[in-house]
């Protein structure tokens, strides 16, 4: 018979990624479509972010997970029962009792942490256990959070940025901001709205974020064609955009990121900053992977700048990495 089956949720903003002994098995968008009258799900993840601005009135595509937490508790459970039973098959076998470590955001309240808990138990699962997502990312990572030492990790993600510093397995300062990679969609929208009176799609702001999208403001200009709708005439239109108008859409959501890490490390012990001016930050999440981001967070902390080897994967990593020790890291973390 197959052992006690163990496995790391990573449960975020923009995507849903699970780890096993196998590593990642499953890496699904967080996204619902639902029936508008009935509430009834009429699909998940890939599927459902396929239906994104392709809906008809009777359906809706939402994302249940905002900024980091739940906000929709009831379809989180739906897609968490797809996530599992997914893994299940995955897996090749029924999971048998299974321990489950979930990451949550840096601080998060009791009652969104309660909220994730009764997510997972909601499906039968009773060995559940929270880590947070900055001890996550930095294990992901390949740090060694347990020795005494600062780990330094800047995670940004779909719906947060999240910096831990970390030392001896437990936190020792943390932050976090509501500002990720779907906020910097939302600028990208708002800015050609503006700017060239065209709507355009978030699929199409994501494509322009990562295809042109730079955080670097000296960089090498480039540019692309969207199209999108006229708000004036209401008709389809093709308009070429530039790295540069990408720059200034998510320049202030830039820079609010930035003063969040500025402000924890101004709050990290002295005995830890000498490791950090050492060793650096490393980046996680998917928002490491922008262009120019390793150059702008270089020349704006002066400090050595570091992108895991696979950002999106980190937290998800980190969380099934975590089953050998989480003992030790919650008792570090009380």
């Amino acid at each position: 018979m197959f052992g006690k089956t163990k496995i790391g949720i990573d449960l975020g903003t923009a995507n849903t990624l699970v780890y096993s002994d196998k590593g990642i098995i499953l890496n699904e968008p967080s996204i619902v479509a639902i029936d508008t009258k009935t509430r009834e799900v009429i699909a998940l993840g890939t599927e459902a972010k396929h239906m994104i601005g392709r809906t008809p009135e009777s359906i809706t595509t939402i994302r249940p997970l905002k900024e980091g937490v739940i906000a929709d508790f009831d379809i989180t459970t739906e897609m968490l029962k797809h996530v599992l039973k997914k893994t299940s098959r995955k897996l090749g076998y029924s999971m048998r009792k299974p321990t489950v470590v979930i990451c949550t955001p840096s601080g998060s309240t009791d009652v969104e942490r309660r909220a994730i808990m009764q997510a997972i138990t909601n499906y039968g699962i009773k060995d559940v256990h929270l880590i947070e997502e900055p001890i996550a990312a930095a294990i992901g990572a390949g740090l060694a959070v347990e020795e005494p030492l600062a780990n330094a990790v800047v995670d940004i993600g779909g719906g947060t940025s999240e910096i831990g510093i970390i030392s001896l397995g437990g936190v020792v300062y943390s932050d976090a901001i509501k500002i990720g990679g779907n906020n910097l969609d939302e600028a990208i929208i708002n800015f050609i709205r503006k700017k060239h009176n065209i709507l355009i799609g978030e699929r199409t702001a994501e494509q322009l974020k990562i295809e042109i999208g730079n955080t670097y403001k000296d960089h090498v200009q480039e540019k692309m064609e969207v199209r999108g709708r006229h708000m004036v005439t209401g008709l389809p239109e093709t308009i070429e955009i530039t790295s540069n108008e990408i720059y200034q859409a998510i320049e202030p959501s830039l820079e609010k990121i930035i003063e969040t890490i500025k402000h924890a490390l101004e709050n990290c012990p002295p005995e830890l900053s000498g490791d950090i001016v050492d060793h650096g930050i490393v980046l996680t999440g998917g928002g490491a992977s922008l262009n120019g981001m390793r150059e702008w967070l270089t020349e704006e902390l002066k400090v050595p700048i570091h992108i895991a080897d696979s950002p999106l994967e980190s937290v998800a990593i980190g969380t099934g990495r975590s089953l050998d020790i989480i003992q030790k890291l919650e008792k570090a973390n009380k």
